[in-house]
């Protein structure tokens, strides 16, 4: 059986933007090698390390508000190009910073810039097509993403074993190749009439429904998000088991996510959005609170296996909710709300779960972060679509 026939007769359009996702993300090693980086490149304290990762996430934090609304305004296929072309020249100057303030600027400018990208690619593949086929449009990126996300980091880690330096290069370099890709092959989808534009949806700043949908969002990120703060330091520096292990983990999980998350999410398509969302919540809860007794490789592995079930389940979940509460002509912001979520999990998750990790050590941040991730899950399990809209996604 084919686990991704749900993706066919998409737009060639739609192909095209998830084959510039697929080059970008063959390249994507940066972030997933941050804190080590700093720790090991620099020679940064791990709390110096996670002080720059919560500066990344304040970048994308401040980037979040404008980023959505820039896409809907100025066009989401403008916005997107200005984002890749941007993001990947700064990550060929950012090793070059010779002072710490210096490399926090480029750190900040780096994610507000990586920031822009998601909420204009997001928008931009539901203008590409129907939305009956919306769930398999965001399920062929999302298979892009994690197919390039099962090379870049494992790759990231036999880079980063001989130079930090190319790591960042390596990165950048495979993001302007996407933005080259992008720029050649895709017209500009033409832009919404000024009649149009005037007649626009509600806020989502006041959509209530849309608040209690990524308030608990939030904790759930921040848990998630300690695959780029504290595992490292786990498993590199605690179990001595090295960074090409770490970058391995990257690979168990994207292999994982792009044999099954497809036909997964297919099989779930008529589950109400609350159910889904509670299981991904509960299988990420899982995975991170039995890493405290994830000691060696198979162990290890297992947990990254069960919490990769939860990311499977859970984020798909939430994009389609989103996507079922905004608006047409609001889709940006929404999404840059949602998109505003994931920079806060990583501008408190990484550096709150290093700050836990040096004063109450590695188990008391995996138990914690269980807990969080269940209470999180357990307010998510309430949530139902509003009146008028349907239960489960179109697909």
């Amino acid at each position: 059986m084919n686990p991704w026939k749900g993706l066919r007769g998409l737009p060639r359009e739609v192909w095209l933007v998830c084959a510039s996702t697929l080059v970008n993300r063959l390249g994507t090693m940066a972030l997933p090698f941050l804190v080590l980086y700093l720790t090991e490149g620099r020679r940064w304290t791990p709390g110096e390390a996670g002080f720059g990762m919560m500066v990344y996430g304040a970048g994308a934090l401040a980037a979040g508000p404008f980023s959505g609304r820039l896409a809907d305004r100025l066009g989401h296929v403008q916005v997107l190009k200005a984002s890749l072309w941007s993001s990947g020249t700064l990550l060929l100057l950012l090793p070059l910073a010779t002072t710490k303030p210096l490399l926090f600027a480029l750190i900040f400018l780096w994610a507000g810039l990586t920031q822009a990208f998601w909420p204009s690619a997001m928008a931009l593949l539901a203008d590409l097509a129907p939305p009956e086929q919306r769930k398999a449009v965001y399920a062929l990126h999302r298979l892009a993403v994690n197919l390039g996300m099962a090379v870049g980091p494992a790759v990231g880690g036999f880079i980063a074993h001989r130079s930090y330096t190319w790591v960042f290069w390596t990165d950048g370099l495979s993001t302007l190749a996407g933005a080259a890709l992008l720029g050649l092959l895709l017209k500009t989808p033409p832009r919404p009439s000024p009649h149009q534009d005037q007649a626009r949806g509600a806020s989502p700043w006041r959509d209530r429904h849309l608040a209690f949908l990524l308030l608990p969002f939030v904790p759930l990120l921040m848990v998630f998000f300690q695959i780029e703060g504290t595992l490292p330091l786990w498993v590199v520096r605690d179990l001595s088991l090295g960074s090409r292990f770490y970058g391995l983990l990257f690979t168990v999980n994207t292999l994982i996510i792009v044999a099954l998350e497809v036909s997964l999410n297919l099989a779930m398509a008529r589950w109400p959005h609350g159910r889904q969302l509670f299981v991904g919540a509960l299988c990420l809860a899982s995975g991170f609170g039995l890493t405290a007794w994830a000691t060696g490789r198979t162990t290890l592995i297992l947990t990254t296996v069960i919490w990769t079930f939860g990311e499977m389940i859970l984020f798909p979940a939430m994009s389609d909710a989103v996507a079922t509460l905004a608006p047409p002509d609001r889709r940006g912001e929404y999404m840059g709300l949602l998109s505003l979520c994931f920079a806060a999990g990583l501008a408190l998750g990484p550096w709150l779960g290093v700050l836990a990790y040096a004063k109450a050590g590695p188990r008391a941040v995996w138990l914690s972060a269980f807990g969080i991730a269940l209470g999180a899950g357990l307010l998510l399990a309430r949530f139902r679509t509003p009146r008028g809209q349907p239960l489960q996604s179109a697909g």
